[in-house]
């Protein structure tokens, strides 16, 4: 465990992991120092939080002072490759993630969620769960809410649901999860690692690297690249699959959800008890499932707690219905396979929005679903042209400047019965600060017609 008690800590990067994890420094009497390349005018809320914290930092540049530390906390937005931390490495400063500093400083069990897709919905719907059947249960990570903050709230008793991404585990030392969960994994943030898949997939394995004989990992048996790239482990495996038994885990069968354990039933429900929307999301409730029976919850309460679970906002989201045509806000959908997920969730025909700024995406994977399912697209943002290029000889595609364009002609276009849905496929950063303020984007044009 790093001594933390008058140690220098510098932290990199000044958004909201980065804050969270200076102020947790902070509290554990540590003196904690914020860099961010950044200018202030694009921090102005983590620099008014730092000066009310009296924390210090620095913005536009990453100074040497950055380096008069004993650990440097790197925040998940910044490259292992950037230069203030190739740097560090060469001095020999020891690195950490701001999870694994949380981790350390936590007392409650850890259930942590990671994959390409569904990690959000999966982590909402784990502390719905837990926190229905009787604990007392915090959600942090990606998730909206920085591991960081909540940490020194959490009892021996209780339950963090974390939600953590790959660049996260990139710098773990001792965590160690109760529960980990690997969902799926397939290609996005190639360009953090080289444009090597292997090397994206190989960071997802990290999770469960530091667990024992008495932890648990909860694995999708439906998909390849999780049992490829799965190494040796000393935790017990648990699976789920929409298609297949499995002996211990939970598994799809004539419309009905059932977790084993030893091969003998100990749970059983509806699949239509699941209340959120589409096939991958029942594979995601799968996964909260086996989590759930882990730890011996109400059978009764857990299907209580899988009704009444509503979704998270910008996935799958019903803005509103106009005439008969609904209007579903699914920005949260930044690679290709989420957009895939999205159009199988639907029997009625679709007006696509598609577009923003591309990942080196293709878009053969999602071409066929497109013929099938989609009447029309409009292409925005950056990526507009490559859209448009690759199918306007398959599907009626349109360029758009903004969501308002989009809308003046959808209203038009679009019958009752039909679904315009935003799901981008791409990240939001050529137009919009982030997925949430897209979202929140598409909502109140859709709100305002």
């Amino acid at each position: 465990m790093i001594e933390i008690k008058n140690k220098k800590i510098s932290v990199i990067g000044a958004v909201r992991s980065g804050v969270s994890a200076a102020k947790l420094i902070k509290k554990l009497n540590g003196i904690p120092f914020v860099s961010d390349l950044s200018d202030e005018g694009k921090l102005k809320e983590s620099v008014t939080e730092l000066k009310r914290e009296k924390i210090k930092y620095e913005t536009g540049k990453h100074t040497d002072r950055v380096y008069d530390c004993d650990v440097m906390v790197v925040s998940p937005g910044v490259p292992l490759d950037s230069p203030v931390v190739v740097k560090a490495k060469e001095k020999g400063i020891k690195l950490i993630s701001e999870v694994e500093l949380a981790y350390q400083n936590c007392k409650g069990k850890v259930i942590a969620i990671t994959g390409t897709n569904g990690k959000t919905t999966t982590t909402s719907l784990c502390g719905h769960v837990f926190n229905h059947c009787g604990y007392n249960a915090f959600t942090a990570g990606n998730i909206g809410v920085a591991f960081s903050e909540i940490a020194l709230d959490v009892k021996e008793n209780e339950i963090v649901a974390l939600e953590v991404s790959s660049f996260q585990l990139d710098l773990i030392d001792e965590f160690k999860p109760k529960v980990a969960m690997i969902l799926n994994i397939t290609p996005d943030h190639l360009n953090r690692y080289e444009n090597s898949f292997d090397m994206y997939a190989e960071s997802k394995q990290n999770i469960y690297k530091n667990q024992d004989a008495n932890d648990f990992l909860i694995l999708n048996k439906d998909n390849g690249e999780v049992i490829k790239y799965l190494k040796d482990h000393k935790s017990k495996s648990f699976y789920f699959s929409l298609s297949e038994e499995v002996e211990n885990g939970c598994f799809k069968e004539d419309n009905r959800i059932h977790f084993r354990k030893n091969n003998a039933d100990k749970f059983l429900c509806r699949a239509s008890d699941v209340k959120i929307k589409g096939e991958h999301n029942l594979s995601n409730a799968m996964a909260v499932i086996c989590a759930a029976k882990i730890f011996n919850l109400d059978n009764e309460k857990i299907i209580k707690s899988l009704q009444t679970f509503e979704g998270v906002e910008h996935r799958l989201e019903l803005v509103r219905e106009i005439d008969g045509v609904k209007f579903v806000n699914d920005s949260k959908a930044t690679n290709v396979d989420s957009v895939w997920h999205a159009l199988r969730s639907f029997d009625e025909p679709v007006f696509l929005i598609l577009g923003g700024q591309d990942k080196g995406n293709d878009y053969s994977q999602i071409k066929n679903l497109v013929i099938t399912k989609v009447k029309k697209i409009y292409a925005i943002g950056s990526s507009a042209e490559k859209i448009f290029n690759f199918f306007h000889k398959d599907v009626k595609v349109e360029i758009k400047e903004s969501f308002d364009a989009v809308l003046a002609s959808a209203v038009n276009e679009a019958r009752e019965g039909d679904v315009v849905l935003l799901s981008p496929a791409c990240a939001s950063f050529d137009m919009f600060d982030n997925y949430e303020h897209r979202g929140q984007a598409f909502k109140e044009a859709v709100n305002s017609l």
